[in-house]
């Protein structure tokens, strides 16, 4: 009696104790990652030391339903950062702003939660989950760059008179180093049998 008491409780809540632990742990984690930079661009962008990961891992561990809700808090932090580093000053009209909370912050940094999509399928689903995710949060500020901020320049000794080939190379300047370094911890972690038993979903 006592157990199936137990087990409809564990079936009433979204997250079990334990889960709600590790999420709050991997949340902060990445965020302490975030601020350690590799790399920083001078308009924002950075290569930060695996800042995605423990999200990544969270929802390859617990499912993307779980996985959104901590990518979305996440999400939420990058947006006050951004905010507390000069956003609401940068020149953008109202409707401008609006639409770069969006793509440069929520949207972004929540589709890191995505990277559990194909968790059942062991470490080729880990890495499909966690590049998809990676590679939509890629969009995202590229199309930022592309309507929003509109930049051209030279970059990387390129003269690039297009927002479409600048804001490829901009964004794709920190976000493929990311994508890269995240995918590769993966595949190392998954080498270790001890994590691998952790992870793997066998439900």
């Amino acid at each position: 009696m006592e157990k199936n008491q137990n087990q409809k409780s564990k079936k009433g809540s979204f997250f079990s104790t334990k889960e709600l632990t590790l999420g709050a742990i991997m949340l902060a984690l990445s965020i302490v990652l975030s601020f350690i930079k590799v790399y920083q661009l001078p308009a924002g962008g950075s290569i930060t030391l695996l800042s995605m990961l423990p999200i990544c891992i969270f929802s390859i561990k617990y499912g993307v339903k779980k996985g959104l809700i901590v990518s979305f808090l996440f999400a939420l932090f990058q947006f006050f950062q951004g905010v507390s580093e000069g956003f609401l000053g940068w020149g953008l009209t109202g409707a401008m702003l609006v639409v770069s909370t969006f793509l440069d912050y929520i949207l972004p940094f929540t589709f890191i939660g995505l990277a559990g999509m194909f968790r059942k399928k062991k470490v080729t689903g880990w890495i499909l989950g966690s590049t998809i995710a990676i590679f939509l949060r890629f969009l995202s500020h590229y199309f930022s760059g592309v309507f929003i901020w509109k930049s051209v320049g030279n970059i990387f000794n390129m003269d690039l008179d297009s927002p479409w080939l600048y804001s490829l190379a901009y964004n794709g300047s920190f976000m493929l180093p990311e994508m890269i370094f995240t995918i590769i911890a993966i595949v190392i972690l998954f080498a270790v049998p001890a994590f691998r038993k952790l992870i793997i979903v066998n439900d």
